[in-house]
């Protein structure tokens, strides 16, 4: 299998190219534009591996998105690439629209030219739209969100990628392009930017700085451990539907305030001080438009595919503590240069 990933760079992508490289012996192409939230440092090992090809480019730019399908020629799409941090958005809205529609319209259209170009030879090429639980909105105390869930984005990140949806299944509808889109809930594990709420809670804490929570903390996430939901995008690749959507969840809904005592209460076991950290949690002004609740029903891939998460939260989250911990060198050179934790977007 010969597959293309877009932004295979960045947090999720790159613990997906980890899984396709060194576990399936896949061949990958990682077509990434290296904007701020990737890291070339998550792939440094697999520089030299013979299954694995690095290309420098955005998936705005056509010629270089037709130019990186003629000569990799893939057999799959696996499309990650997106601006994705909420709070940016609030701010600088264009890039979002830009990249996660612009840049999914580029890419749409250079894999419908490159099959059509190789005709029966591509009858097996498929183009997977990885997404996010956030199109559908917000969820009240109880239900869960599913393949049939209504869209209603609350943010202009959500709404960019609900729009990206749309073209992706508008592709496979009216073109006949074999679209499969995923729908994950929030990841976590290593190598995730420190903009994100649990690598920037385990960074702040250990330098003894204020742990921002959002309103009174209240706010209910499904956390999905990164490995598990890159195993689940392998398996809608290799034996997934055309046409066919799957919401990945991690069965493991917390609040945003249980998240941050827990990783409190890790790393106050672990490098224990004259206070526990949680004295560091401060609450701070909600985010505009803060979704109340995601939940994601994952029986859709579990009963096709036979997936099902294999990390629990507690587990998970001790992983990527310790990773944390043990992996200063990956994330102090971006605390460094481009993100010092800074809270972003606007306030209510």
């Amino acid at each position: 299998m010969r597959v293309l990933v877009t932004g295979g760079s960045g947090f999720i992508g790159s613990a997906l190219v980890r899984r396709l490289v060194l576990e399936t012996g896949w061949q990958v192409l990682n077509l990434d534009a290296l904007t701020y939230a990737a890291s070339p440092a998550s792939l440094a090992d697999l520089e030299d591996h013979p299954n694995y090809t690095f290309l420098h480019a955005d998936i705005r730019n056509a010629d270089a998105v037709h130019q990186a399908f003629a000569q990799f020629e893939p057999d799959a799409v696996m499309h990650l690439a997106a601006e994705s941090h909420v709070d940016r958005s609030i701010t600088g809205a264009k890039d979002f629209v830009d990249t996660n529609v612009l840049g999914t319209f580029t890419l749409l259209e250079a894999a419908r030219a490159w099959r059509d170009a190789r005709g029966q030879a591509a009858e097996d090429f498929c183009f997977l739209h990885v997404s996010t639980d956030e199109v559908f909105g917000s969820l009240g105390a109880e239900g869960k969100f599913s393949e049939t869930t209504a869209y209603d984005p609350s943010s202009p990140y959500s709404a960019s990628k609900a729009a990206s949806d749309h073209l992706a299944r508008a592709w496979g509808r009216t073109y006949g392009l074999d679209v499969r889109v995923s729908n994950c809930s929030n990841n976590y594990g290593p190598r995730q930017f420190p903009e994100k709420l649990i690598p920037l809670m385990i960074l702040k804490a250990l330098s003894g700085e204020p742990l921002p929570v959002y309103g009174d903390g209240s706010n209910i996430r499904d956390w999905l451990y990164v490995d598990d939901h890159a195993r689940a995008l392998e398996l809608i690749v290799s034996h997934g539907q055309a046409g066919q959507t799957y919401c990945i969840g991690g069965d493991a809904e917390r609040t945003n305030l249980q998240v941050v005592s827990a990783i409190c209460d890790r790393l106050d076991t672990l490098h224990p001080t004259d206070k526990g950290r949680k004295d560091q949690i401060s609450f701070v002004t909600d985010r505009p438009g803060h979704d109340l609740r995601y939940a994601i029903d994952a029986s859709t891939i579990k009963d096709q595919l036979g997936w099902a998460p294999s990390v629990d939260f507690e587990d998970g989250l001790a992983r990527t503590i310790d990773w944390y911990l043990q992996h200063e060198g990956w994330w102090r050179p971006i605390l460094d240069k481009t993100y010092q934790g800074e809270r972003l977007g606007l306030s209510a």
